[in-house]
């Protein structure tokens, strides 16, 4: 089979080398991909992004099946494309998709259908927002509305910072914000305040395929910057998986109280869900989860400890999902993991998050092996160097017997991989290796 990854981080570098192992797999293409897949032979760079070029362009090369990575194309429609044309793929519309690209629709959908999130009000205007916030105080979480790179949220602990936040959302065309047009069609900058939940969080990634839901592995990621949770926000700086905050009662509470009303919720809004949910997590000390965000694909960096421990034939997943109709027949698998735990370092640029370096030379990679694999992220490879393209460069990944010797045996090859900058955090796992 011909397999189009669309995307080009790490979390499609991880896609494309677990689809690499099914015997089914006979070429696998990545668009635009990134350093890592132009380095494997088995991979093919696509140096397309347009949603009608990538469609024009699976139509000619006569794709099999099309799995999407990233937010954004999503947002953009490229499965209602590829759908129109009668291409296989996997991965929500973009109507279903704004369960991530519009945080105002995905509070309100779970205000409908009474999944538990935390309490929220949505503004576009920047006095009344202020007001609010002054009534509510802090600690309180800052959200922008439409899709900004896993960076769109601001979790204030001062009033001050609450009230920069706004500030900086409600500004018309400030970095990083997509503006959603509202009901009167305006693109007006909207926020979103919502009382601070206190807990742990986690990831809870499920695929769906319009009626049936599958879980994966569960995982952690590690949002902060620096050590100890501290720093500013980044899309993540390491994950790993299982996740022992997940217990056997938490993941059964959320499935039932927010992964499966979620899909019978949109599939009642007569928009069916198929594709990645990722449901991010706030576990109280009782053990209550409820959601702080949905997002509409794989977690980045968790997909890349997940896939690895992942051994069921992800092209027969993907082809389960797909099935044409009304629904796949995902309820036919029953996916087995590595009972081992795989833990992802991501090895960031200069300046990141805030002004990601670019076109640092990395030496040192290592040759992949069977308990540890580097994925490329925000890479470049040309005449035969490789550079830094991005902010999060590489994830480091491991598999072994327990968390702490996942730990080391990552960060053994972490050190070894040079660039100018490198920065990166050296207590990933910290919560699962306590005491």
């Amino acid at each position: 089979m011909k397999v189009l990854v669309i995307g080009g981080g790490g979390r499609e570098h991880a896609l494309a080398w677990k689809l690499a192992q099914s015997v089914k797999a006979t070429k696998i293409y990545v668009a635009p991909g990134n350093g890592g897949t132009a380095l494997d032979a088995r991979f093919e760079n696509i140096d397309i992004t347009g949603v009608s070029e990538l469609c024009a362009w699976a139509r000619q090369h006569e794709i099999d099946l099309a799995v999407v990575g990233p937010e954004a194309p999503l947002a953009a429609g490229v499965v209602d494309q590829f759908r129109k044309h009668g291409l296989r793929v996997f991965g929500p519309t973009r109507a279903a998709a704004q369960l991530e690209s519009s945080k105002a629709f995905s509070k309100a959908f779970m205000k409908r259908h009474g999944i538990p999130t935390a309490e929220y009000e949505t503004f576009t205007d920047p006095a009344t927002a202020h007001r609010y916030l002054d009534l509510k105080g802090a600690p309180i979480v800052v959200k922008a509305d439409g899709l900004a790179a896993g960076k769109g949220v601001v979790v204030a602990m001062t009033l001050q910072e609450a009230h920069e936040a706004v500030d900086f959302m409600l500004a018309d065309g400030a970095p990083g914000v997509l503006h959603n047009e509202g009901a009167d069609g305006n693109r007006a900058p909207r926020v979103v305040i919502e009382e601070f939940l206190a807990g742990e969080e986690a990831s809870f990634i499920v695929m769906c395929d319009g009626r049936n839901v599958l879980a994966l592995a569960t995982s952690q990621d590690h949002k902060r910057l620096l050590n100890d949770d501290q720093g500013p926000n980044t899309g993540g700086m390491g994950a790993y998986s299982p996740a022992p905050v997940v217990t056997p009662d938490v993941h059964a509470r959320a499935m039932r109280e927010i992964i499966l009303p979620t899909i019978r919720g949109m599939e009642k809004d007569g928009i069916p869900y198929s594709g990645f949910l990722y449901a991010g997590l706030m576990i109280d000390g009782n053990g209550h989860p409820k959601t702080l965000e949905f997002n509409c694909r794989m977690g980045d960096p968790e997909a890349q400890p997940i896939l690895m421990r992942l051994k069921t034939d992800l092209i027969d997943v993907l082809l389960a999902a797909t099935e044409p109709g009304l629904h796949g027949r995902l309820d036919d698998i029953e996916l087995q993991w590595d009972r081992r735990t795989a833990l992802g370092v991501v090895l960031a640029a200069h300046g990141y998050p805030q002004h990601p370096r670019k076109g640092d030379v990395i030496t040192g990679l290592p040759v992949d092996a069977e308990d540890a694999v580097v994925f490329h992220a925000g890479t470049t490879f040309d005449a035969g160097v490789t550079r830094t393209s991005g902010g999060r460069v590489l994830c480091v990944t491991a598999l072994a017997d327990n968390v702490k010797q996942a730990q080391q045996r990552a960060y053994d090859l972490a050190l070894g991989i040079e660039f100018d900058g490198k920065q990166y955090r050296t207590d990933i796992g910290h919560r699962a290796s306590r005491g």
